[in-house]
């Protein structure tokens, strides 16, 4: 009897570029451009790939290469030391790895709302920090 594997895979090569609607189930690999909307399950920009997105909706994305647009992720959205993310993003769980960069409107789903706290600590981007100091939010 031969064993099934259900998790679709589905390649798009760094030499394609496509533009329109992108439905697809299972794991998604975009090493080429893609210009459009993207409605999946595992999605992995690569190094090299490049996505613009007026509408992305995903499960879990992995961004390798550069992400453009508006994201909505149910899970996660893992950016990698060599990926890039813009726009406005919404997910559950967030991961960027030392070196990603996130340049975006963010939006964090919660299951549960927490409350509101009395304090508010506010960050100014514009002032100088010393090289070598970190700053804790």
């Amino acid at each position: 009897m031969e064993k099934t594997n259900n998790q679709n895979l589905s390649i798009i090569d760094k030499e394609l570029k496509i533009e329109g609607s992108i439905s697809s189930s299972g794991k998604l690999i975009i090493k080429g451009q893609v210009t459009g909307t993207i409605k999946g399950d595992v999605v992995i920009i690569a190094e090299g790939g490049r996505v613009e997105s007026s509408a992305t909706e995903v499960t879990s994305i992995t961004i390798g290469g550069n992400f453009q647009g508006d994201l909505t992720a149910s899970k996660e959205l893992i950016i990698l030391a060599s990926g890039r993310c813009a726009g406005k993003v919404e997910y559950k769980d967030l991961i960027v790895e030392n070196g990603g960069i996130l340049n975006a409107e963010v939006s964090c789903k919660t299951s549960s709302k927490l409350p509101a706290s009395k304090e508010s600590k506010t960050f100014n981007a514009s002032s100088p920090l010393k090289k070598g100091k970190q700053v804790e939010l």
